[in-house]
């Protein structure tokens, strides 16, 4: 964790750079676009993501990872976000945070799922964090700073890359430590950012179709939790709550506010008993939380859903089959339900069972990626690795830069036999952590397997010098 700090605030200051601050950039209408263009925001944005996919935690849960993106892609088409070429990361934390870094790179801790209580409440911090992209707060953030003779970037990405490395505000004091009166007007200038993203975060809330008071009552609640702590969350150090804050977005929560605003769904209480399992201490302990919230109220079935998975990971086939199928009686063809019963099925060794029901789900749900990783899952566990292959080739088609999927492409064609693809699939992972080296050398394997088949050893290389391209531009940003 260390190492993440130094790395990535280097890259922060990129755009410092005479070379990248060019007089002759296109100009989007606004005077930010003159200074940092979106497409060098883009490219930011990537660079930055595999850096710290390299050296954060993640959850690579795809249910979760499913709802996250699908969750903020409904969100980003009532948003003023122009440029929607949106990338995810997941982090593996119980606190609470979800930031957006440029270029559309959106972070959410697992913890936001324990805080957030409702659909509503995590829709609104996602909302207040697109406002930031949509706004531009970065760019913005550079032109308000050109006229101080500090490195632009670092002030404005610190406060991002601390809280993804879970380092308080210990990375902006270490840059800015002889800075106090440039970080003054920084700070200065991030409440008005935040005091705009809240405003539009509320409109893009109602919009998207959620009771936009969600948002003055997660903060309300946050306020209260942690007023007198020595050292909150994370998320409230970069997005600090007061009185006056509550009060404004209430405010505005009044003024928008439509009858029939969406506060909850089941999918998304579903999705928090998954992560609730996760940061639980063990399985007993969660089956026995949620066993206590039945006993409350019986009709739960986010809890019931909990419960079975919690007896799943405890052994305890009989009673998680119980509960499950009280819960397919009530809904056959819901994924969330048949995946459990999968995972059931998988840990009794009952695996033609979990194909099947997974077969009959893919054909109503030809796209969905948790049912087609399910599929990838069970093949290789059935010792049928070139139909797991032909899977997870499908799978890239809609997920070519995820480097979990990039990862199991490479072990299921390392099983498979195809050394050459191992190689090739390697190489697209390392890329994506922003390994270069070790993708570039991926590739030199690669082409000597390839041997005299012409075709495919000129692709590899022309795929190599891409990759080699890809380095340079990164080390020219780091310089």
């Amino acid at each position: 964790m260390n190492l993440l700090r130094p790395t990535l605030l280097s890259l922060a200051c990129l755009l410092a750079s005479p070379a990248l601050v060019a007089d002759d950039l296109p100009s989007l209408g606004d005077a930010s676009s003159a200074i940092v263009s979106q497409e060098q925001e883009h490219q930011l944005g990537r660079a930055w993501l595999s850096m710290l996919r390299n050296q954060v935690p993640q959850l690579s849960d795809p249910q979760l990872k499913d709802f996250v993106e699908s969750s903020v892609y409904r969100l980003a088409e009532t948003s003023q976000l122009q440029d929607r070429r949106l990338e995810f990361i997941l982090l593996n934390s119980s606190q609470i945070n979800a930031f957006a870094a440029p270029g559309g790179i959106v972070g959410v801790n697992g913890g936001l799922f324990l805080y957030a209580q409702t659909e509503a409440e995590y829709a609104a911090v996602l909302a207040h964090e697109l406002a930031h992209l949509s706004q531009r707060h970065f760019a913005r953030g550079v032109e308000a700073q050109q006229r101080m003779q500090i490195p632009l970037m670092a002030a404005m990405l610190a406060g991002i890359v601390a809280a993804a490395a879970g380092a308080g505000d210990a990375g902006i004091a270490a840059i800015a430590s002889s800075q106090a009166a440039a970080i003054q007007e920084q700070r200065r200038f991030s409440r008005q950012n935040e005091q705009e993203a809240d405003r539009i975060g509320l409109i893009n809330l109602e919009k998207a179709g959620y009771d936009p008071q969600a948002m003055p009552s997660m903060f309300e609640r946050l306020m209260r939790q942690y007023r007198y702590d020595a050292k909150p969350p994370e998320f409230l150090l970069t997005h600090p709550v007061t009185e006056s804050r509550i009060a404004d977005t209430r405010n505005r929560a009044e003024q928008i506010k439509q009858p029939g605003g969406k506060e909850d769904t089941l999918r998304y209480q579903l999705m928090r008993a998954r992560v609730q399992l996760i940061y639980e201490e063990t399985p007993g302990i969660a089956a026995k939380r949620f066993r206590a919230m039945l006993d409350e109220n019986p009709k739960l079935d986010a809890a019931r859903y909990g419960l079975a998975i919690a007896k799943i990971k405890a052994g305890q086939l009989n009673e998680a089959r119980d509960a499950l199928q009280e819960l397919l009686a009530k809904a056959p063809d819901e994924i969330t339900y048949n995946l459990a019963q999968v995972e059931l099925d998988i840990t009794a060794n009952r695996l033609p069972d979990a194909k099947a029901r997974v077969d009959r789900l893919l054909t109503l749900y030809p796209n969905s990626y948790p049912l087609k990783q399910a599929r990838t899952d069970l093949l290789v566990k059935m010792s049928q690795p070139q139909q797991a292959e032909k899977t997870l080739n499908d799978l890239l088609q809609s997920r070519p830069n995820d480097p979990d999927v990039w990862y199991q492409v490479a072990e299921v064609r390392g099983l498979a036999g195809n050394t050459i693809g191992l190689h090739q699939a390697r190489a697209e992972y390392f890329a994506l952590v922003g390994d270069y080296d070790q993708a570039i050398e991926q590739l030199d394997f690669a082409k000597r397997r390839a041997g005299g088949n012409f075709p495919l050893a000129s692709r590899i290389d022309a795929r190599q010098k891409d990759l080699i391209n890809e380095q340079r531009m990164v080390k020219g940003m780091l310089r």
